[in-house]
Protein backbone atom coordinates (compact mmCIF):
# COMPACT_ATOMS: atom_id res chain seq x y z
CA UNK A 1 0.00 0.00 0.00
CA UNK A 2 1.51 3.37 -1.13
CA UNK A 3 2.24 5.66 1.73
CA UNK A 4 -0.56 8.02 1.30
CA UNK A 5 -2.89 5.57 0.79
CA UNK A 6 -1.44 4.18 4.48
CA UNK A 7 -1.62 7.63 6.06
CA UNK A 8 -5.63 8.04 4.79
CA UNK A 9 -6.56 4.80 6.05
CA UNK A 10 -4.43 5.83 9.80
CA UNK A 11 -6.13 9.18 9.83
CA UNK A 12 -9.61 7.44 9.43
CA UNK A 13 -9.05 3.95 11.56
CA UNK A 14 -7.73 5.39 14.17
CA UNK A 15 -10.14 8.07 15.34
CA UNK A 16 -13.07 5.17 14.82
CA UNK A 17 -11.51 2.75 17.11
CA UNK A 18 -11.12 6.14 19.86
CA UNK A 19 -14.45 6.23 19.30
CA UNK A 20 -15.27 2.56 19.48
CA UNK A 21 -13.92 2.19 22.58
CA UNK A 22 -15.84 5.23 24.06
CA UNK A 23 -18.78 3.44 22.65
CA UNK A 24 -18.00 -0.15 24.20
CA UNK A 25 -17.73 1.25 27.39
CA UNK A 26 -21.13 3.29 27.29
CA UNK A 27 -22.58 0.34 25.94
CA UNK A 28 -21.37 -1.68 29.15
CA UNK A 29 -22.23 1.01 31.95
CA UNK A 30 -25.28 1.36 29.76
CA UNK A 31 -26.19 -2.29 29.02
CA UNK A 32 -23.77 -4.25 30.49
CA UNK A 33 -22.00 -6.98 28.65
CA UNK A 34 -24.56 -7.11 25.79
CA UNK A 35 -24.56 -3.53 25.29
CA UNK A 36 -20.20 -3.59 24.92
CA UNK A 37 -20.58 -6.60 22.88
CA UNK A 38 -23.25 -5.21 20.42
CA UNK A 39 -21.11 -1.76 20.30
CA UNK A 40 -17.71 -3.62 19.80
CA UNK A 41 -19.96 -5.93 17.06
CA UNK A 42 -21.10 -2.22 15.50
CA UNK A 43 -17.64 -0.83 15.84
CA UNK A 44 -15.84 -3.75 14.09
CA UNK A 45 -18.48 -3.69 11.31
CA UNK A 46 -18.21 0.13 10.12
CA UNK A 47 -14.10 -0.14 10.73
CA UNK A 48 -13.99 -3.24 8.28
CA UNK A 49 -17.22 -2.27 6.12
CA UNK A 50 -15.33 1.27 5.80
CA UNK A 51 -11.58 -0.26 5.37
CA UNK A 52 -12.77 -1.86 2.41
CA UNK A 53 -14.57 0.39 0.66
CA UNK A 54 -11.54 2.56 1.20
CA UNK A 55 -9.41 0.45 -0.45
CA UNK A 56 -11.59 -0.52 -3.53
CA UNK A 57 -12.10 3.35 -4.46
CA UNK A 58 -7.92 3.60 -4.02
CA UNK A 59 -7.52 0.48 -6.10
CA UNK A 60 -10.55 1.99 -8.80
CA UNK A 61 -8.96 5.72 -8.55
CA UNK A 62 -5.36 4.11 -9.62
CA UNK A 63 -6.44 1.43 -11.98
CA UNK A 64 -9.81 2.83 -13.99
CA UNK A 65 -9.86 6.52 -13.35
CA UNK A 66 -12.52 6.83 -15.26
CA UNK A 67 -14.90 4.18 -13.51
CA UNK A 68 -14.03 6.45 -9.91
CA UNK A 69 -17.21 8.10 -9.60
CA UNK A 70 -19.61 5.63 -10.27
CA UNK A 71 -17.60 2.76 -8.31
CA UNK A 72 -17.95 5.06 -5.65
CA UNK A 73 -21.80 5.40 -5.87
CA UNK A 74 -22.29 1.66 -6.44
CA UNK A 75 -19.86 0.76 -3.46
CA UNK A 76 -21.87 3.22 -0.71
CA UNK A 77 -25.01 1.46 -1.79
CA UNK A 78 -23.47 -1.90 -1.70
CA UNK A 79 -22.51 -1.09 2.09
CA UNK A 80 -25.92 0.37 2.64
CA UNK A 81 -27.19 -3.16 1.39
CA UNK A 82 -25.16 -5.62 3.36
CA UNK A 83 -25.53 -3.01 6.47
CA UNK A 84 -29.35 -3.63 6.42
CA UNK A 85 -29.23 -7.64 5.58
CA UNK A 86 -26.51 -7.77 8.29
CA UNK A 87 -29.16 -5.50 10.98
CA UNK A 88 -32.15 -7.85 9.41
CA UNK A 89 -29.98 -11.32 10.57
CA UNK A 90 -29.59 -9.79 13.40
CA UNK A 91 -32.80 -7.81 14.31
CA UNK A 92 -34.31 -10.26 16.90
CA UNK A 93 -30.58 -11.69 18.57
CA UNK A 94 -30.30 -12.01 22.19
CA UNK A 95 -26.72 -12.18 21.82
CA UNK A 96 -26.05 -8.48 21.75
CA UNK A 97 -27.94 -5.34 22.52
CA UNK A 98 -29.36 -4.22 18.85
CA UNK A 99 -29.66 -0.74 20.49
CA UNK A 100 -26.22 -0.59 21.40
CA UNK A 101 -24.94 -2.36 17.84
CA UNK A 102 -27.04 0.42 15.97
CA UNK A 103 -25.77 3.71 17.79
CA UNK A 104 -22.00 2.34 17.60
CA UNK A 105 -22.57 1.32 13.93
CA UNK A 106 -23.97 5.19 13.05
CA UNK A 107 -21.83 7.12 15.41
CA UNK A 108 -18.32 4.95 13.83
CA UNK A 109 -19.64 5.14 10.51
CA UNK A 110 -20.34 9.47 10.80
CA UNK A 111 -16.78 9.42 12.45
CA UNK A 112 -15.12 7.61 9.60
CA UNK A 113 -16.50 9.72 7.02
CA UNK A 114 -15.51 13.03 9.13
CA UNK A 115 -11.99 11.65 9.73
CA UNK A 116 -11.90 10.64 5.81
CA UNK A 117 -12.99 14.06 4.66
CA UNK A 118 -10.50 15.73 6.76
CA UNK A 119 -7.54 13.35 6.05
CA UNK A 120 -8.34 14.37 2.13
CA UNK A 121 -8.96 18.25 2.85
CA UNK A 122 -5.16 17.63 4.59
CA UNK A 123 -3.65 15.27 1.94
CA UNK A 124 -1.15 17.25 -0.89
CA UNK A 125 -2.19 15.54 -3.62
CA UNK A 126 -0.95 17.40 -7.06
CA UNK A 127 -2.91 18.33 -9.58
CA UNK A 128 -0.93 17.99 -11.89
CA UNK A 129 1.60 15.50 -12.07
CA UNK A 130 5.50 18.16 -12.28
CA UNK A 131 7.39 14.95 -13.15
CA UNK A 132 5.12 14.54 -16.31
CA UNK A 133 6.08 17.88 -17.26
CA UNK A 134 9.67 17.61 -17.11
CA UNK A 135 9.35 14.22 -19.60
CA UNK A 136 7.55 16.45 -21.86
CA UNK A 137 10.07 19.09 -21.78
CA UNK A 138 13.08 16.49 -22.28
CA UNK A 139 11.58 15.16 -25.25
CA UNK A 140 10.80 18.35 -26.86
CA UNK A 141 14.11 19.05 -26.48
CA UNK A 142 15.49 15.86 -27.89
CA UNK A 143 13.09 15.47 -30.67
CA UNK A 144 14.38 19.43 -31.65
CA UNK A 145 18.28 18.17 -31.98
Amino acid sequence: MPSNDARNLLQTAVPTAAVGVIAVAAGGVVAGGKGALGAGVGVVLAIVFMGIGLYVLQWTAKTLPHLFQAMGLMLYVAQLLLLLIFVGLFRDTTLFSAKAFALSLVVATVVWMAAQARAHMKAKLFYVDPDSQEREKSQKAGSAT
